[in-house]
């Protein structure tokens, strides 16, 4: 049996998984950062291009203009340098700012907002040159990874030969062209073959990542046995629980048989519930319910009511309301109050207290 053999058949626990994370064992996939960065980036240049090489030539322009060059001076370098960079800072940075949005967002689409100070931990097992070869070839997949990582390379250079197929008589006629012209054309050929290797490299980490997800999941999952062990250590022995249980209806039912004989009713579902209510007018306000139960407590407390001769009613949406609403200790709520004083008034006849008190 699977059981016996000890095959992990079972979904790992919220626990291993809480676990795994904190150790940095995620699913993610390298590969679709460096895609959504290389597509967002080929975007970026075609929508912000214009304004970005404009900026540039008007500083290029500026810089080697007459008056710039005549102003040239030893003292006049540093300003001339730091209004450069500044310039060209304030013309690059929405797509400085672009890149770094794209790269945290696809870290975060795929482990979500985490923080694992382990990773940065030093580990002299990754300058290990036998791993990283490893990894080279096929990732620990043995030829099955360095299979797929040739196929995605054939795959990225048959793209790549799609954008320039059509364009063979136009690269061979270049000797023609203007130098706007070749310039024009050769960025419209890179632009094209990266834009389209971009898209392949995305779809193809998509897949990655969720084979990433499937391998994890594998690598999670638990035998029976172990997930009877997470469980055990997340609820505790059951056998410790069960003896702490005994102790803390010990620590009850002692403190039912100091209570209870004190009371001046038990009320009850008749079996479910039961609450025992005692009344002193000098220095309650209302009714106060001394002790309460359900099941074997509410057993306990007739029993401990029999053997003291505290009167037992059954009142059963009395009972259930009482347990319910009013913690020991408490005084009955004003909507109680009609239901509660009824009772205990035909308590009083009965054991003679009312006429002892109409006496008094």
């Amino acid at each position: 049996m699977a059981e016996d053999l000890g095959d992990k058949t079972e979904a790992p626990t919220p626990r291993r998984r809480m676990e795994a994370r904190e150790q940095g064992n995620v699913a993610r996939s390298p590969d679709l950062v460096a895609a959504l960065l290389l597509l967002s980036i080929m975007l970026m240049l075609q929508w912000y291009g214009p304004q970005l090489t404009g900026a540039l030539r008007a500083l290029m322009k500026h810089m080697l203009s007459a008056q710039a060059l005549d102003e040239l001076s030893a003292g006049s370098v540093q300003p001339t340098v730091t209004s450069a960079l500044r310039v060209v800072g304030i013309a690059i940075a929405p797509i400085l700012l672009g890149v770094i949005f794209v790269a945290v967002f696809g870290n975060v689409i795929q482990v979500g907002l985490m923080f694992n100070s382990k990773r940065l931990t030093p580990s002299l097992e990754a300058l290990n040159p036998t791993k990283g070869i490893n990894r080279l070839f096929g990732g620990g997949q043995g030829f099955v990874g360095l299979a797929m990582n040739v196929a995605k390379m054939l795959m990225v250079g048959l793209v790549g030969y799609s954008a320039v197929h059509g364009r063979i008589e136009q690269i061979i006629s270049v000797q023609q062209l203007s130098f706007l012209q070749i310039f024009g054309l050769g960025a419209g050929i890179v632009f094209s073959i990266i834009v389209r290797v971009a898209v392949l490299l995305l779809v193809l980490a998509i897949i990655d990542y969720c084979w990433q997800r499937y391998r994890l999941e594998k690598q999670l999952k638990m035998t029976k046995q172990e997930v009877k062990e997470e469980m055990r250590r997340m609820e505790g022995d059951p056998k410790i629980k069960q003896r702490r249980r005994q102790i803390a209806i010990q620590m009850i039912t002692q403190r039912f048989k100091k209570d209870v004989p004190t009371a001046d009713v038990v009320v009850t579902n008749p079996t479910e519930f039961a609450v025992a209510l005692k009344y002193d007018q000098t220095t309650m306000h209302a009714p106060r319910v001394i002790a309460k139960g359900q099941g074997y407590l509410a057993m306990k407390i007739r029993e401990i009511a029999i053997a003291h001769g505290v009167p037992i009613l059954e009142r059963k949406p009395l009972a259930r309301a009482l347990y319910k609403l009013v913690d020991i200790g408490h005084e009955i709520p004003e909507q109680f109050y009609s239901a509660v004083a009824e009772i205990l008034a035909y308590v009083y006849e009965l054991s003679g207290k009312l006429k002892q008190r109409k006496a008094g």
